[in-house]
């Protein structure tokens, strides 16, 4: 067989004849990752779409903090802290060498003018309240932060680290949706719109400087598309293949590596828990005990993804595996529910919404339920617009199935009028523990008894976490295997001899 290349810097053009595997000359300074939903803007902080962040949090804008790959919060352009012992004051040491790319200094005057934009009466943060603790601002000095808190939380650092805590420069404010100015290692040089977002490597960087020298985020939605942009060498890596079946075929291929890493989104069978049958913990606790997850993990996501027990995913290192506290009893499901009250089972309407891993997850609760004498009536509800309105807003349904994406949001079990309907006084109890906590420790603790109540309590039938399916180029390296966040950070990628 004979191959004939034309290359271009950057690009490999391969004309190849049947059955040779695909080779590209790769620009060992630049990389090209999908994006696959094109942001309104690429602020962050304003509106705060996921979509933004993935393409420019660590690229191109930094926190005080930052959420590490393991899901930590680490020093960014804070270099150390302090918390008062009552846990109301925060005092931030300030790195003093950064300029934004227009040139203006970060100073704690810039972190304050950012703090105040999020809290602000006009403020589009659509992460505002998890900063709402914060009652006061101070810049002490040019490298002094204060802030200080009407009531504890524990979460706070946690949350500045966020996509949508980036720090930004008054001048540009305005214009970051389309021409981005922040402290990061990359600058934007030009959008496309419809098509890619331009960055290149920015000289003044006060940190380590990337071994990249240009990024692209290419605009690519479908899977289908995807998977074909990387086979044909026009894209280098795609962080999340939303496509467990087209996955498989990058996993013994030596071109790529592929990884089937932890995600941040649970896969949870909600229910009414004021409603009659499933305001009785044993008929709760039969539902769970009457699904095989290993099965319906393998079913729905071609066994990619972690069971789980309770409302935390793998991807956060407070993380309990708790799915032994109900495995799979079919038997024992069946004598929980004849004690409930329930020996010939029951009937309810499941309202499923038109995804596709909530339409195949509830066929197979379906039959499981089945099993045990319990029959699930499923009704498609059109997402978003039918199923927020009937099942999240007005609550109006017996069961349905949902992913829940935002990182840490166990505490939505502690909501007044939240779609679940739960109220369990010792979990509220709980969440103040952790949000008044003094150390890491302690949070951690925290969170690790809020997910065994809920494992026990069960509120929500807990499935799985759903995974992230990263696929990139073979010889690429520093590429996030899990996602704490949802994130493309680039700023550690490079290409290996």
């Amino acid at each position: 067989m004979t191959k004939s290349f034309a290359i271009l810097k950057g690009t490999c053009l391969a004309i190849l004849l049947a059955g040779t595997a695909p080779v590209w000359a790769q620009d060992s300074h630049a990389v090209t990752f999908v994006q696959p939903v094109e942001p309104q803007g690429l602020d962050p902080t304003v509106s705060s779409p996921v979509a933004a962040g993935q393409v420019t949090w660590q690229n191109v804008f930094e926190g005080l903090v930052a959420i590490g790959r393991d899901g930590r919060v680490v020093p960014q352009l804070a270099t150390d802290w302090t918390i008062s012992e009552d846990g109301l004051t925060y005092s931030f040491h300030l790195r003093d060498d950064v300029t934004f790319q227009n040139g203006v200094p970060f100073d704690a005057t810039t972190a304050k003018f950012t703090l105040e934009r999020i809290l602000g009466e006009n403020s589009t943060n659509g992460q505002k309240a998890n900063y709402t603790a914060i009652s006061g601002i101070e810049a002490v000095d040019a490298t002094t932060l204060v802030l200080k808190l009407s009531r504890r939380d524990a979460d706070l650092l946690y949350w500045l680290g966020y996509p949508a805590a980036v720090m930004v420069e008054p001048g540009s404010a305005d214009s970051n949706g389309t021409t981005p100015v922040g402290t990061g290692p990359f600058k934007v040089d030009e959008w496309r719109k419809g098509d890619r977002v331009l960055m290149s490597a920015w000289d003044g960087y006060w940190g380590e400087a990337p071994a990249l020298e240009t990024v692209t985020a290419r605009f690519i939605n479908d899977p289908q598309a995807q998977a074909a942009a990387l086979q044909a060498g026009q894209v280098d890596i795609v962080g999340n293949l939303n496509a467990p079946e087209l996955f498989a075929q990058f996993t013994d291929d030596p071109d790529f590596h592929a990884v089937a890493g932890a995600g941040e989104m649970e896969i949870v069978a909600g229910m009414n828990n004021a409603k009659p049958p499933f305001d009785d913990l044993r008929v709760r606790q039969a539902l769970m005990m009457a699904v095989d997850r290993p099965s319906l993990v393998a079913a729905v996501s071609s066994g990619h993804g972690t069971e789980i027990g309770s409302h935390f995913s793998p991807a956060n290192p407070f993380y309990e595996d708790l799915t032994g506290e109900f495995p799979y009893d079919p038997q024992r499901a069946k004598a929980l529910l004849a004690e409930a009250g329930y020996p010939d089972g029951f009937s309810f309407e499941f309202k499923v919404p038109t995804r596709p891993y909530a339409q195949r997850s509830a066929e197979i609760l379906q039959a499981f339920f089945s099993q045990i004498g319990v029959n699930a009536n499923i009704q498609s509800s059109d997402f978003p617009a039918t199923w927020i309105q009937d099942v999240f807003k007005d609550t109006n349904y017996d069961m349905t199935i949902v992913g829940h994406a935002e990182p840490l949001d166990i505490g939505i079990y502690a909501r007044d009028n939240y779609y679940f309907n739960y109220d369990n006084a010792e979990f509220r109890q709980q969440m103040d523990q952790i949000a008044a906590a003094t150390d890491e420790t302690e949070r951690e603790t925290g969170y690790r008894k809020a997910q065994e109540i809920l494992a026990h309590d069960l509120p929500a039938l807990f499935l799985f976490s759903y995974p992230k399916l990263g696929v990139w180029k073979a010889g690429l390296d520093g590429v996030w295997e899990n996602g704490p966040v949802p994130a493309n950070d680039m700023t550690d990628v490079h290409w290996v001899d």
